[in-house]
């Protein structure tokens, strides 16, 4: 059982669908893609600063 807010108003079934499905499929999307990319460009960076991964170069 939920709380009363402050204004003794709870939020409606509609407003809570409405909520969900723009966090859904408005704001998660941009969060995931962000993540992915960011790490990404982590992983482009440091192979730019510390070279490709691979064997050490002694032991070719």
């Amino acid at each position: 059982m939920s709380s009363p807010r402050q204004d003794g108003m709870r939020p409606s079934r509609r407003s809570e669908l409405i909520a969900f499905l723009v966090l859904a499929f408005g704001v998660w999307p941009f969060i995931a893609v962000g993540v992915v990319g960011g790490f990404g460009f982590i992983v482009w960076m440091s192979q730019i600063v510390f070279g490709p991964p691979g064997p050490p170069a002694g032991l070719h």
